[in-house]
Parts: C-alpha cells; sequence; structure tokens
C-alpha cells in the first residue's frame, strides 16, 4: 500500500497526517525537538508507523509522497539566529533598509520607536553605476567597488549576501555582472540577487526580500541537508516536497533557489484545509497550537495573500496567505505583573520543558495547566493516553498565580483560561472588525490541538452562530498540506495604462513568465493535464502611491485589444471593493504583471471517498467529569462523548466534553454539534 503523507512542525508537537489508498486519513503526533528538528521528524514517522501496526523502515519505504510544512526560517527570523548578512547597494542609496517606508500606524499609537535596519548599516556597502526607470545604462558598474566591497564584507565575516541595484527589475545586467563577479571570487557565499527573488518596483520591498532570503539560505540549506540525510537514512525513495508561503507545496530544489517563500509557510496550510473543508463563502480560521494562535480569513471562499506581512519590524517583501500569529497557545505561559494584573503569553514553555504538567522540568503555570485543573483536559487521555499528565504539578503552578491574585484555585485557572480566549479574540478581531467584516457573519473553523478547548467562549464572546470542529483539527495545517497543490508564481515589471496600453510588451512579458510556471511544474513533474494558470496586475489611478493587486482571464496568457476594457473596469470594481470610490475618469496605470502556476495532485480530493459511518441511535457518554462552568460558578458534572464512536447525524448537545486521540471539545450550554459525513463536528449556537 502507498501512502501520502504530510508532516507539519509546530512549537510544542510535530503532527504527521497518513493517508492510504482508500482515502482514510490517521493522525499522529510526537513532540517537537527544537535545534534537531528532523530528529523529532523521523520520531513521528515511527509513531505512524507503530500506530499502523508497521515497521518503520516498510512504512517510510511505501511513502510515496511527503509533504512537510515547518516554522524553521520563521523561528530563525523571530530570534535572530540568522547568517550574518551583507547588502550591496547604488552609491548613494546606502540606507534604504535604514529609512525603509513610512509606517501604517494605527489612530492611537503617537509613539514609536525607530526600529535597527534588518541589516546593520555597517554591513551594507555601495557600488558605482546606475540604471534608469526604462533600462537605459547611465553610468557604467564600477567593478572595482565590487571588488573593494568583497574584500570588506570577508574582513568582517559576512556569511551570505543580498545584492540590491536600482531598476534591476528592468534591466537586470549590473545585478548579473555583481553576481558572476562574486561568484568567481567567492564561490561558497549564498547570494540573492534581488531581481530574481522578488522582481517588483518598490525599492525597499524588493531588497528587503533579498536581504531576508540571504540570511536564511545556510539555515535553510543545513536543515533540508539533515532532514534528506535523515529520510534517506530510514529508507525514504518517494518524492519530498516543501510548504511555501502562498499556501502551496514546491520541489526541494525550487525552496532552496528561494528560501524566503518557506517563510510562515506552516500556518499558511491553516486556511487551505479550511477552503476544502467548509464551501462557506467568508470563514474565519483559527489554529491554536503549543506556542502561538494562528488567524487567517477567506473572502468569497477565496484565499486572502497580502503583500504587508511583517517580520518582526521588516516587511517580509513578498505576498504571502494573510496569517496573523498572537502569542496564545496551550505553552503559553500565566505571569502576574507588578501591578497585580494577569497575563497570559506571549512567552511560551514550548516543547522543552513544556507546561508544568508535561513533569519535564517545567514550573511555570500555562494555559494547559489550567485546562488541567478546570477538567477541561484529562490527565490520564492527554493524545489518547500516550502522555500522562500530572495535575498535581498543575495545581501547583496555578496555585501560584492563585495565591498572588488572591483567589481560588479555579478561580485562577478559569482567569487564565479566558484571559487566552480574549487574546484570541484579539487577534480575530484584528482580522475581521479592523477590515470592516462583522465575525458574525462568517464561520468559524477550528484548527490546532487547543482550539476546541476554547472555541465555545470564543463564539459567545464574538457572537459567532456556527462553527466547525474539524476531525483533523490537531494537524489542520497538516491536512492543508496533504490536499494543497503545488503552486509557484513569478512577477514582471511592465508599465503602462489605459490610453496607450503597450500590449506588444505585456503580452511579451506574460509569455515569458507563463514559460518559467512551465518550467516549474515540468520540474516538478506535473502532468500537463493538471497544470493551469492564473494572471493578475498591479494598478493603480494616475498619481496614486500605491496599487492594488487585480486577477483576470488571459487565453494562453494573451491580453487582446478587446480585452483592455474587461481589464479597466475590474480595476474599478476592486477600488471600489476595497476604498468604497471609483473614479471611471482617472488613467489607470498597470505596473506590475503576475502569474501562477498551480499544479493539482491527484490525491487531493481522496480525502472524500472516505465516510463515517451512519448512527441512527442516540449519542451516549462513554463516561462523566466535573468540569468548571463559569456560570454556574463552580465544578458541574457533565458527560463526556467518545468521538470516535459518534457516527454520522450524531448529534450532542452542551454543557458537555468531546474527547478523540487529539482534542478535547468543550460544548457550552446552548451550543449543539452534529457529526458530518466526513467525521466533522458541526456547532450551532442557539
Amino acid at each position: 500500500m502507498a501512502f501520502q503523507i504530510c508532516i507539519d512542525i509546530g512549537g510544542t508537537f510535530t503532527d504527521c497526517l497518513v493517508a492510504d489508498e482508500s482515502g482514510e486519513i490517521r493522525i499522529f503526533k510526537a513532540p517537537t525537538t527544537p535545534g534537531a528538528f528532523h530528529l523529532g521528524f523521523i520520531d513521528v514517522l515511527h509513531v505512524a508507523a507503530a500506530g499502523l501496526g508497521l515497521e518503520p523502515r516498510d512504512f517510510i519505504a511505501a511513502i510515496e509522497t511527503l509533504v512537510h510544512g515547518s516554522t524553521v526560517s520563521t523561528n530563525a527570523l523571530v530570534e535572530g539566529k540568522v547568517a550574518r548578512t551583507g547588502v550591496l547597494l547604488n552609491e548613494g542609496h546606502q540606507d534604504i533598509l535604514v529609512l525603509r517606508e513610512g509606517p501604517r500606524k494605527r489612530g492611537f499609537e503617537w509613539r514609536l520607536d525607530y526600529p535597527d535596519p534588518f541589516v546593520p548599516r555597517a554591513l551594507t556597502r555601495t557600488v558605482g553605476g546606475r540604471i534608469d526607470a526604462r533600462g537605459r545604462e547611465l553610468v557604467p558598474l564600477a567593478e572595482a567597488d565590487v571588488h573593494a566591497a568583497i574584500a570588506h564584507l570577508r574582513a568582517l565575516n559576512v556569511e551570505a549576501l543580498a545584492v540590491g541595484l536600482l531598476w534591476s527589475v528592468v534591466n537586470p545586467s549590473h545585478e548579473l555582472r555583481v553576481g558572476e563577479i562574486l561568484k568567481r571570487e567567492w564561490p561558497e557565499l549564498p547570494v540573492t540577487l534581488s531581481h530574481e527573488v522578488n522582481p517588483i518596483p518598490r525599492e525597499y520591498r524588493r531588497i528587503i526580500a533579498a536581504a531576508i532570503d540571504a540570511s536564511i539560505s545556510p539555515t535553510i540549506r543545513r536543515y533540508i541537508a539533515a532532514l534528506q540525510e535523515a529520510l534517506d537514512g530510514a529508507g525514504f525513495t518517494g518524492e519530498l516536497l516543501l510548504a511555501n508561503c502562498l499556501g502551496g507545496m514546491m520541489p526541494v530544489a525550487e525552496m532552496l533557489g528561494k528560501p524566503i517563500y518557506s517563510v510562515m509557510s506552516g500556518p499558511t496550510l491553516a486556511p487551505m484545509a479550511a477552503l476544502a473543508l467548509s464551501d462557506e463563502s467568508d470563514i474565519i480560521v483559527g489554529d491554536m497550537g503549543g506556542t502561538t494562535f494562528d488567524v487567517s480569513a477567506l473572502r468569497d471562499h477565496q484565499i486572502i495573500v497580502t503583500p504587508e506581512s511583517m517580520i518582526n519590524k521588516d516587511l517580509l517583501g513578498i505576498p504571502k496567505v494573510d496569517v496573523r500569529s498572537v502569542g496564545a497557545g496551550g505553552g503559553s505561559i500565566a505571569f502576574v505583573d507588578d501591578g497585580g494584573l494577569l497575563h497570559v503569553g506571549p512567552r511560551s514553555a514550548g516543547a522543552r520543558p513544556g507546561p508544568a504538567c508535561y513533569g519535564a522540568g517545567g514550573t511555570e503555570p500555562t494555559v494547559t495547566d489550567a485546562n488541567v485543573v478546570l477538567g477541561i483536559i484529562d490527565p490520564d487521555y492527554f493524545l489518547a493516553g500516550r502522555i500522562t499528565l500530572n495535575r498535581a504539578l498543575a495545581e501547583q503552578a496555578v496555585g501560584r498565580v492563585a495565591e498572588r491574585l488572591g483567589i481560588g484555585l479555579l478561580d485562577a485557572a478559569y482567569a487564565i483560561h479566558t484571559t487566552s480566549n480574549h487574546n484570541m479574540v484579539a487577534a480575530i478581531e484584528e482580522i475581521t472588525v479592523r477590515e470592516g467584516i462583522n465575525p458574525r457573519d462568517s464561520y468559524f473553523v477550528c484548527g490546532g490541538g487547543g482550539t476546541a478547548c476554547h472555541v465555545a467562549e470564543m463564539a459567545d464572546i464574538l457572537g459567532l452562530r456556527r462553527y466547525m470542529v474539524p476531525r483533523f483539527m490537531a494537524g489542520l495545517s497538516a491536512f492543508g498540506g496533504l490536499i494543497s497543490d503545488i503552486r509557484w508564481e513569478r512577477n514582471g515589471v511592465c508599465q503602462t495604462n489605459d490610453r496607450d496600453f503597450d500590449f506588444a510588451a505585456v503580452n511579451a512579458l506574460l509569455a515569458r513568465l507563463r514559460q518559467e510556471g512551465e518550467a516549474f511544474l515540468e520540474a516538478a513533474r506535473v502532468e500537463p493535464s493538471l497544470r493551469s494558470y492564473v494572471y493578475s496586475f498591479q494598478g493603480r489611478y494616475e498619481y496614486q502611491s500605491w496599487e492594488i493587486e487585480v486577477g483576470f482571464d488571459a487565453a494562453d496568457g494573451i491580453v487582446t485589444p478587446a480585452q483592455l476594457p474587461e481589464l479597466v473596469e475590474a480595476f474599478h470594481r476592486m477600488h471600489e471593493r476595497i476604498y468604497a470610490i471609483r473614479s471611471d475618469r482617472d488613467v489607470v496605470e498597470f505596473t506590475t504583471w503576475k502569474v501562477r502556476a498551480n499544479g493539482a495532485r491527484r490525491s487531493g480530493d481522496a480525502w472524500k471517498r472516505f465516510e463515517i459511518a451512519r448512527q441512527d441511535s442516540m449519542a451516549k457518554p462513554k463516561s462523566e467529569r466535573p468540569l468548571f462552568i463559569q456560570e454556574a460558578g463552580g465544578l458541574q458534572t457533565v458527560p463526556v462523548y467518545d468521538g470516535a464512536k459518534l457516527g454520522r447525524d450524531a448529534a450532542v448537545h452542551g454543557p458537555c466534553l468531546i474527547e478523540t486521540e487529539t482534542f478535547t471539545a468543550v460544548l457550552k450550554r446552548q451550543h449543539t454539534a452534529r457529526m458530518d459525513r466526513f467525521g466533522n463536528l458541526l456547532v450551532e449556537v442557539a
């Protein structure tokens, strides 16, 4: 039997979803191994093999495709553990990364500390030479400056280099020549040319993307090398695909060429999973893991891709699926400040030592400890009993918060629980209310091992009427990776306008981008019948500062004169949708063109073949246990249902608990859950 696998490495647990030829999917978990993530990767494959009753080597040899999403590059950037990176810029433009762009501040952020640049100014060198906006060489490249910069940066022990010269997106000859010199004189140095990694006209965004790409290149290369060595040693001979920040997959070689696409790639898979699980138009996806709570939104049943993603105080530079994170996970640490105010997160106990109840040396109170004290999590059935939690240690940790606040143990545990809920609600409001969207009008899909412990109260706070607890909620991102397509995209600059549209130049650019996309899909071994292409442009009204992205249809990548009015009207409609105004008489400028190549995977819909059996009888609980219910003022005995034994159309009513091997769901009063044919809990709030 051949298997399709997706492994997603999180901050606390590594998730593994295994799909067989029948379409049945099973989920397995193992602790993440910080500092040696490839070891946790192999560990979870061994756990999966044991769960399937197979020898590890036989199981791994039977894996046909292995998809992998991780936070390795994201963690490196957030923690500042990146390569010592230099930047080579045009003479007179040494401060591009210092000055950045004017930030979009919120209304009450009247004071902001000016952050340090991503690359220190001391590691930034300039070279003579100049290309103008039309691609003409005004001043030849000063190659002597390039040689001097190499000598200087060598002396400073630079480990990677980004090259970002003005208007290289129109004429890359100077950047290419610098790359040739570097390859000859410093061949072991990882070098990123800005026009290759992010071909857009905005200098800061192009160059920060190049700098980030260069800085994480050694980390990604080391990690992938260690991973491939471990897989080869374990007997893996299938295809390895890596998740990218566009919500799709890339072959290893493509990711090694552009490692920036690995940044924040793991969390982008959760909205892809929600897209497949629900037909709802507007969806909120909340993914609570051990370290963070990741939230994303789908509009008109479409993934939202944003060019505004931040890494610390800098833009990422490239578009990515819009996922935002806060430090609100199961391992988030609760503490009381000097003023007597309770905080939860963003600091996390992580995988090592983990929450106090893990008994691995952690002593600080976490959200998981609070949930054990409240009766939400059964210490003897955590991960179906594979890990036994220590309730006494959880009570000791939470007890210190109770003592600081001068309240009882249960009240302190609930204070931690509900504070975490409000942190997550604030993140949801950030991506909905602040974007002019009422969350009550959206459908909520839970992801991550901890969300179902908290979603009922969050639903009441937000006024949600319906939400889903998926069967694979604890590995929602891994499920997204299992079903996602291979995806690639590329930009090109060709500035024109609707009054004097340059059809020849635009169509030549689109043809080149499509050829590159076809080459990518060919290298990824995607069959021609499974290939598709999506086109878009970035446009603005004349004299506007910022562009918006607009999709359009193009037969074989050709824009015809008859189609131009459609492109202009599509821009007006999108501008009106975003800004509530349109200006039909203004000139529309087109600046950047994009082609996205998609390669559908034959296994993407296989999971739909496996349906659970119908249940005609009334659902019966497997047991009862005390659960803290705030409205009741204390503990109340509630029924506990085995989620694995609930059949299709089975209904359960709150207050109650639903347990599976990988998550526990709390239903409050007036919350009713019904099991759908795929094993997902669909909850209605009366």
